[in-house]
């Protein structure tokens, strides 16, 4: 062999090793059978929740690479935090595919741990642990009976009225309450937050002539003392109606104009909006300031169909009688 030549054991020993195997090894990241199968993953992103504090239903995620490209049985364990024996979910699949029911036996103002562990003939893995109290996660159904429906000739205005969860009656609890609504040929929806603990609530500044979709979700907290923020049901199933068109006349109606020397109402009157339109803002679904926004909108709309008489007629009110107008005789 020449001088400064390595022999093939040599040359063998020195060559890099195969970028293939390595590079499959970094992607698939766990041993294959033949068939190209996986061992499961641990699952993840467990969430529970209860709706009559008797029940539990949960879900959870597969693992990251979700496909093991084998049957793997998914099986949730809970059990009493500080003592008890492992118990085993029977119910499967009943919100989705991985997801299961407790139906029954479950205690209350102690802690559960729970879990969920994946086999296959390749392997297992084991969930974390979630810990939860029946309490803090208890939802319900959407309220039932929403009712729409106008509030007297008011164009800019509905009601909605909704009833209490009933499977929640019989337990002490406080309920926080959001609407939203939409107008029929939008898919964009409003949300009303500050709904509170009541079931109704007076929908303002809303367009003339206009047919809206409402919906309304509650979310039980609170119950037995409970301090965690509580679950939002689902929404209801909307509900239709309409407001009552405006008697305004639109652009381009024309304008009265005020005769020389005379004042204009128009400024005290538009303070005035102003003023009642920061009461309807700030009372948005309280009775609060509702009875006098409701006067002050009722005359406005009549003073609007006597001003467009005139219009019809040729002539203009009297600037006397325009400062008569600028306050209803009750409010």
């Amino acid at each position: 062999m020449p001088a400064g030549r390595l022999g093939p054991a040599a040359q063998s020993a020195r060559r890099p090793p195969p970028l293939l195997p390595l590079l499959l090894f970094c992607v698939l990241g766990a041993p294959r059978d033949g068939s190209g199968a996986l061992p499961p993953e641990k699952p993840f992103n467990i969430s529970c929740w209860s709706k009559n504090m008797k029940d539990l239903t949960c879900r959870w995620t597969p693992g990251a690479h979700g496909e093991t490209f084998l049957h793997t049985n998914y099986s949730l364990k809970y059990k009493l935090r500080w003592y008890g024996q492992d118990n085993t979910c029977e119910e499967y699949h009943t919100v989705g595919p991985h997801s299961c029911h407790i139906p029954k036996d479950l205690a209350l103002f102690t802690p559960y741990e729970i879990w969920v562990e994946a086999t296959n003939r390749l392997g297992s893995a084991r969930s974390d642990v979630l810990t939860l109290d029946i309490l803090d996660v208890v939802t319900t159904d959407p309220p039932p009976d929403v009712h729409v429906s106008r509030v007297g000739g008011l164009e800019d205005q509905l009601s909605v009225r909704w009833v209490s969860p009933p499977a929640l009656k019989d337990f002490l609890f406080q309920a926080k309450y959001q609407i939203r609504y939409r107008v029929e040929d939008s898919v964009d929806w409003k949300v009303v937050d500050d709904v509170s603990n009541q079931t109704s609530c007076r929908l303002a500044g809303l367009k003339p002539g206009t047919v809206y979709f409402v919906q309304v979700r509650c979310n039980p907290f609170g119950i037995y003392g409970s301090k965690k923020a509580g679950i939002w049901s689902e929404w209801s199933h909307p509900t239709a109606a309409s407001t009552p068109r405006s008697e305004r006349p639109g652009p381009g109606g024309g304008a009265c104009e005020q005769r020389g020397g005379e004042p204009s109402s128009g400024p005290v009157r538009r303070e005035l909006k102003q003023f009642l339109g920061w009461l309807k803002k700030h009372a948005y679904c309280s009775n609060l300031s509702f009875r006098l926004y409701d006067q002050w909108r009722a005359w406005m709309q009549k003073s609007h169909k006597t001003r467009n008489q005139h219009r019809t007629r040729g002539s203009c009110p009297r600037a006397d009688a325009a400062r008569r107008e600028v306050l209803p005789d009750k409010l």
